[in-house]
């Protein structure tokens, strides 16, 4: 049968169709215009149940009915808001839609996909950070008695706006759809068997085979959802098929923790399940002293005595406590259960006034491990950088540079010696990047939040910028400080995170005081403007142009053959804000305008050395 809905048709006289984003076994989901709210955008979830006659029909629109009013009760920030559920009739076929937000971001098979086209998966980090903030959601919903049922990649949002994830497409609808089916339905004179709601892999067995549903359902879902974004497999590659059982193992390497919450949310027999979200929230939050084991060493490499490179600040999964190098064994697994558990380096910050002020040097001529410690201690305070924020952040970085110690916790023995070293070397490469940013940003290491960016955005639209001009001027800085940190990674739940958030809270004071920011203006007599600059490696300039819609923009930059990107941002007043040029290398641009309000161009230096170029606009 053909599809009667097309782009640009309007439902229920108020949605206009934009464009069909997706189809399953019981229809289609399509982005849509509400033209009775300013053609703000919503998505519509069609239901076509295949049933014959009125009273089948007006018997599915009533169970419809009553899942839309389950839904309709779930006000969750993290849950698209239902609006409405509407009937109608297409070319003799009965429809059912159902009405939610937008939410403006992708899936997490989509992002899966594109880290798996460059090499990269999610981190444990990340997947950790992932259930923090998707548990209380689920906790929320089974709060008021309702299963999700579906929970996979594919159902979940990353948020451009604010970067949370968001839970989608619930599965009880569907089981409305398949029950209408089976019970009203006709194919070829019989009914239809139903169906069993869930994805094969994600659903846990008695849910495929029985259609039997509670909690902890959803939490085998959600394990299940985070092994494949840690392996790039999908479940039916890490189940054995003959015992049923998960082994992950041989495709990912997890801290011994994290991996046993996993095994436990994936038990095979429900009993043997995490039974609501909250224990395995307390768990991730507060997990109990493992057992403290100090590994057997390995004989490190040969110690490169270069300059240490650049390092490579990419996630990395959670590493198991560090111990304190120079105390005795047992004073540190004391002191480190006491504490709950910091770094090793953290142990040795924290517990100064217990560790010898005269230990002796490792080798002659060389500052001792204490003497490293103290002078490391010292810039951390002339920086005003907190120690605990440091550590961690040390210790993301430094395993991610050295994978091949797999997590392992370095010990005071002789064979970590050069390890340590490393360590110290990893801190202070990093302590001279962090002298960049100012000393009130860095105070706030270890603090920033959500919040922040929220703020940020309110004090640069008071400029008459967008947030995405004050981004492209914070991330060239942070890319020339860490240029191997990959561009499409989600930096927030990161503690390198921290790093970027500082450089844009420095960023927007720049753009505030004018240092960063330049209004262009055309006097009456000329048409063309042309302004200059002068930049350093990581630095950008932001400038603004009141244009009037139907106007010939031509631009061209002279940056004497040196490496910029370039970004022209429209007003978005009477049309949607957009991208004109974004990052882009070119030098030269046209185009007739369609919207009337300031216009921001964006320069940023991409090159190693200063560069001093000069910005001409002419308008016609």
């Amino acid at each position: 049968m053909i599809n009667p809905i097309n782009v640009g048709i309007i439902l229920s006289n108020r949605y206009r169709i934009m464009q069909e984003l997706g189809h399953g076994g019981f229809g289609r989901t399509y982005l849509a215009e509400d033209i009775y709210r300013f053609n703000e955008l919503c998505v519509l979830k069609e239901f076509a149940p295949q049933v014959q006659g009125s009273y089948a029909l007006q018997k599915a629109q009533e169970l419809f009915e009553r899942e839309a009013g389950v839904l309709y009760k779930l006000q969750h920030s993290q849950i698209p808001s239902f609006r409405e559920l509407f009937h109608v009739i297409l070319n003799d076929q009965g429809y059912i839609f159902l009405v939610q937000d937008y939410v403006n971001g992708k899936n997490y098979r989509e992002l899966l996909e594109e880290r798996k086209r460059q090499g990269l998966l999610f981190s444990e980090q990340e997947c950790k950070m992932l259930l923090i903030k998707l548990l209380p959601v689920i906790d929320y919903i089974h709060s008021l008695g309702v299963i999700h049922r579906d929970i996979s990649p594919d159902n979940l949002i990353l948020r451009t706006a604010d970067q949370l994830p968001v839970l989608i497409d619930f599965g009880g609808v569907k089981q409305v759809a398949a029950t209408v089916e089976s019970q009203y339905g006709q194919q070829n004179g019989a009914s239809i068997a139903a169906t069993r709601l869930g994805k094969v892999g994600y659903a846990p067995d008695e849910q495929m085979q029985m259609g039997i549903v509670f909690p902890h359902s959803d939490l085998y879902a959600l394990a299940a959802t985070v092994l494949v974004l840690l392996t790039g497999k999908e479940p039916q590659q890490l189940i054995d098929g003959y015992t049923l059982t998960w082994n992950w193992r041989s495709h990912c390497s997890l801290s011994g923790n994290f991996g046993e919450i996993l095994d436990k949310m994936l038990a095979y027999r429900p009993g043997d399940r995490y039974q609501v979200a909250g224990e395995v929230l307390q768990v991730l939050q507060n997990p109990i002293a493992p057992n403290l084991q100090i590994p057997a060493t390995i004989p490190p490499p040969e110690f490169n005595t270069q300059p240490v490179p650049p390092i490579s600040p990419l996630p990395v999964t959670q590493t198991p406590n560090k111990f304190a190098p120079l105390l005795s064994v047992m004073l540190v697994l004391i002191v480190m259960v006491g504490m709950g558990g910091v770094g090793w380096f953290a142990g040795n910050y924290w517990l100064k006034n217990f560790s010898s002020s005269n230990s002796k040097k490792i080798e002659q001529g060389k500052p001792s491990e204490q003497e490293k410690q103290d002078a490391l201690r010292d810039r951390l305070q002339k920086l005003s950088i907190d120690g605990n924020f440091f550590v961690k952040l040390v210790d993301e970085i430094f395993y991610a540079k050295y994978p091949e110690l797999g997590g392992k916790a370095l010990t005071k023995e002789p064979a970590d010696r050069d390890w340590r070293d490393r360590w110290y070397q990893v801190a202070n490469n990093l302590l001279n990047r962090l002298e960049n940013i100012s000393e009130e940003s860095r105070k706030r290491l270890g603090n920033y939040d959500i919040s922040d960016i929220n703020r940020w955005k309110v004090e640069v639209n008071k400029l008459n910028l967008s947030s995405r001009a004050l981004y492209d001027l914070a991330d060239a800085e942070f890319f020339y400080l860490f240029p191997d940190q990959p561009r499409d990674l989600n930096l927030i739940d990161l503690e390198i995170g921290q790093i970027w958030q500082a450089i844009t809270t420095d960023k927007l004071k720049a753009l505030q005081t004018g240092e960063k920011l330049e209004t262009i203006k055309f006097s009456a007599k000329s048409s063309s403007k042309k302004v200059s600059e002068k930049l350093q490696p990581g630095e950008g300039k932001a400038y603004i142009a009141r244009l009037k819609k139907g106007q010939t923009l031509q631009l061209s930059l002279d940056n004497q053959g040196k490496e910029t990107w370039l970004s022209i941002y429209t007003p978005g007043n009477t049309q949607k804000s957009k991208a004109l040029l974004e990052d882009s290398p070119k030098v030269n641009f046209s185009a007739q305008l369609d919207d009337t309000g300031y216009y921001e161009f964006i320069v940023v230096s991409r090159a190693t050395s200063p560069i001093a170029y000069e910005l001409t606009l002419n308008i016609e």
